[in-house]
C-alpha cells in the first residue's frame, strides 16, 4: 500500500513538475483510476483521445506481454498536439524497452487513425520506468 502511494506521488509529481515550464496554459485537469494509472488533460476532446489511448495502451501491453494489468503505471498527458506517455513496471518484471515502447508506438497510431487525428512522431514522447 506505502508502495503505491509512493509510486502516486511520484508520477504526480513529475506531472506537475513538467507542467512548471514557465509556458502560460489553461489549467489541467487530472483524473486518476483504481491501479495508478493517470491521464492529464486539457479538454474534453483531449480527455476522450487520452482516456482510450491509455485503454488501449494497457490492453495491448497486457496481451503481448502477459504482465498483468496491475502492475503496469502508466501515465498520459499533452493533448492532440503533444502525447507524452510514461509506462512502468515493478523491477521484478522482465520487459524488453523497445517492445512496450513500439506498443505504445503502434497503439498511439491506432487510437489517432480510429479517432481521425493526426499526431506527429516528433510530438510523442515515451518514457519507461521501473518501480
Amino acid at each position: 500500500m506505502i508502495e503505491k502511494a509512493i509510486i502516486s506521488g511520484v508520477l504526480f509529481s513529475s506531472i506537475f513538475l513538467v507542467g512548471c515550464n514557465g509556458e502560460k496554459e489553461e489549467a489541467s485537469e487530472l483524473v486518476l483510476t483504481d491501479n495508478e494509472q493517470e491521464v492529464v488533460v486539457d479538454d474534453q476532446g483531449d480527455a476522450e483521445l487520452l482516456t482510450e489511448l491509455q485503454n488501449e495502451i494497457i490492453a495491448a501491453i497486457t496481451e503481448k506481454t502477459e504482465i498483468d494489468s496491475e502492475s503496469i503505471a502508466i501515465t498520459l498527458g499533452g493533448n492532440v498536439k503533444e502525447i507524452s506517455v510514461s509506462v512502468g513496471f515493478p523491477k521484478d518484471v522482465k520487459v524488453d524497452d523497445t517492445m512496450i515502447q513500439q506498443i505504445v508506438e503502434d497503439s498511439i497510431k491506432k487510437v489517432s487513425e480510429a479517432e481521425n487525428v493526426t499526431i506527429s512522431e516528433e510530438n510523442i514522447t515515451i518514457k519507461i520506468e521501473k518501480y
